[in-house]
C-alpha cells in the first residue's frame, strides 16, 4: 500500500510528510519536486506569503545515493515565516473557514485549528505528488493540470500543452482569455474580494484495470474524488462529463467502442478505441485506457480584505471577521495541487495492482499482466468460448 501522512502548521517550524510503500529503484530527482513547488507558489493573484517562502524539499530518509530504497521516505519543507508562538488569537471567526467549528470541536482557540487547516499544508502534498510523478513517468504515465475557469470566465484549452500553460499568468491553456481573467483578479483585489474557479487534471498513459468494480472503496473514481475533495477550498469534483451527464440522454453520454485490428502489440488499450471520452477514462470504478479527466471547483478564499460580518468571541456582539494575510486568487495554485493529489492516487492504484517492492518488479508485473490480457483476448473471446459464437 502506498500512503502518506503530513504534519506541521502554517507558521510552525516546518511541514513534514512520511511516504510509506514507495518502491525501491526510483531516482529521486529533487529538482523535479522543487519545480512543482515553485509552480504552486506562482500564479496571478497570490499574496505576500509566497514572496517570504522559497519552498525546496529536504529528503531526510528513504534514499541511498539519490535512489529510493523501499523504506519510508521523509520529506520536509522549512517555513521561513515561522512565527506561530508570536501570533495573536483572532477575535472574530471567519465565515467559510474552520475557525468557529474547529474551536468548538477541539475546545481550543481559533489559532490552534486554523494553523493546521491552512492551505499552506498543500505545499507538502505537492511535494508528495512530485514524488509520485517520478514513479509514474518511469511507467509512461503523465499527469497534466491547468485552470479551466476563473471568476466565472471560461478558458477551454486550445491544447494540453505545458508550454502554453506555463507561459500563462493564471496557468490556463487559452492565451486569448488570460487578459480578461487578469483584469477580473485586479478588480477583485480593488474591491477587497476574492475569486474562485475550476481546475482540471488529465492523466494519460494509464493501463486498463486500475481500481476495481468489486468493492466501493477500491473504485478509482471514488478514490480520486476523495483525494481531490480533501484539498482545501475544493467544493465539487467531476469525472469526465460530471454533472453534464445528468442533463443528457443516455445516447449523449455513452462512449462508443471501436476496434483497430492493426494496433501495436504493446498498445495499452489492446486496439480498442473510443471517439469520445465522456466517462473520463473510468468505467465501473476501473480505468479503461482512455485519458482520466478530473475536474474540481474551488471556492473563493473566505479571508476577505473587506472583511465580512461575524461575532466577537469574547462579547458575542457583532464584529467584522478577523483578517489573516491571504491571496486574492489561488486558483492557479489549486491546479498544481489537484494535479499532485491525482498523481499520488494514480500511483497508489498502480502499486496496488502491480504488487512489487521495486520499480523493476512493477515493470515486470505490468508486462506480465499485459501479456495475460492479450492472451485472454486472443483465446477466450473466440467462437468456441462460453457465450461466444
Amino acid at each position: 500500500m502506498l500512503r502518506y501522512l503530513t504534519a506541521g502548521e502554517s507558521h510552525g517550524p516546518a511541514l513534514t510528510a512520511i511516504v510509506e510503500g514507495f518502491p525501491s529503484g526510483v531516482t529521486l530527482d529533487v529538482e523535479v519536486i522543487n519545480a512543482e513547488l515553485k509552480r504552486r507558489q506562482g500564479g496571478y493573484g497570490r499574496g505576500k506569503r509566497q514572496t517570504l517562502e522559497t519552498d525546496r524539499v529536504i529528503v531526510d530518509s528513504g534514499t541511498y545515493h539519490g535512489v529510493t530504497t523501499g523504506g519510508p521516505i521523509t520529506l520536509r519543507l522549512v517555513n521561513n515565516d515561522a512565527k506561530l508562538e508570536r501570533l495573536r488569537e483572532p477575535a472574530a471567526p471567519r465565515g467559510g473557514h474552520i475557525d468557529l467549528a474547529g474551536s468548538i470541536a477541539y475546545q481550543t482557540g481559533i489559532r490552534q485549528v486554523l494553523e493546521r487547516a491552512s492551505a499552506r499544508e498543500t505545499a507538502m502534498r505537492v511535494a508528495v505528488g512530485g514524488l509520485a510523478r517520478l514513479l509514474l513517468r518511469e511507467l509512461g504515465i503523465e499527469v497534466f493540470g491547468f485552470v479551466r475557469e476563473l471568476g466565472g470566465i471560461e478558458a477551454p484549452p486550445v491544447a494540453l500543452d505545458p508550454g502554453i500553460r506555463d507561459a500563462s499568468p493564471v496557468y490556463s491553456c487559452n492565451p486569448e482569455v488570460d487578459p480578461q481573467i487578469v483584469s477580473a483578479i485586479d478588480a477583485a483585489r480593488e474591491a477587497g474580494d476574492t475569486l474562485g474557479g475550476v481546475v482540471e487534471a488529465v492523466v494519460t498513459g494509464c493501463p486498463i484495470g486500475l481500481g476495481s468494480h468489486a468493492q466501493w472503496d477500491r473504485k478509482l473514481d471514488a478514490r480520486l474524488a476523495l483525494a481531490v475533495m480533501s484539498v482545501q477550498a475544493i467544493k465539487g469534483v467531476e469525472i469526465g462529463l460530471g454533472f453534464e451527464a445528468a442533463r443528457r440522454p443516455g445516447s449523449g453520454v455513452m462512449d462508443p467502442i471501436r476496434y483497430e485490428a492493426d494496433h501495436d502489440p504493446g498498445d495499452r488499450r489492446f486496439g480498442f478505441r473510443r471517439p469520445t471520452n465522456n466517462a473520463g477514462g473510468i468505467e465501473g470504478g476501473t480505468s479503461n485506457g482512455e485519458p482520466i479527466v478530473v475536474r474540481a471547483a474551488k471556492k473563493p478564499i473566505s479571508t476577505l480584505a473587506a472583511r465580512g460580518p461575524s461575532v466577537n468571541m469574547a462579547t458575542k456582539g457583532e464584529a467584522p471577521a478577523s483578517y489573516e494575510r491571504s491571496d486574492v486568487c489561488a486558483v492557479p495554485a489549486a491546479s498544481v495541487i489537484v494535479e499532485a493529489v491525482v498523481a499520488f492516487e494514480v500511483a497508489s492504484a498502480v502499486v496496488e495492482r502491480y504488487v512489487g517492492s521495486s520499480l523493476e518488479a512493477i515493470r515486470a508485473a505490468m508486462a506480465a499482466m499485459h501479456e495475460l490480457s492479450r492472451r485472454h483476448l486472443d483465446q477466450f473471446w473466440s467462437a468456441e468460448a462460453p457465450g461466444g459464437g
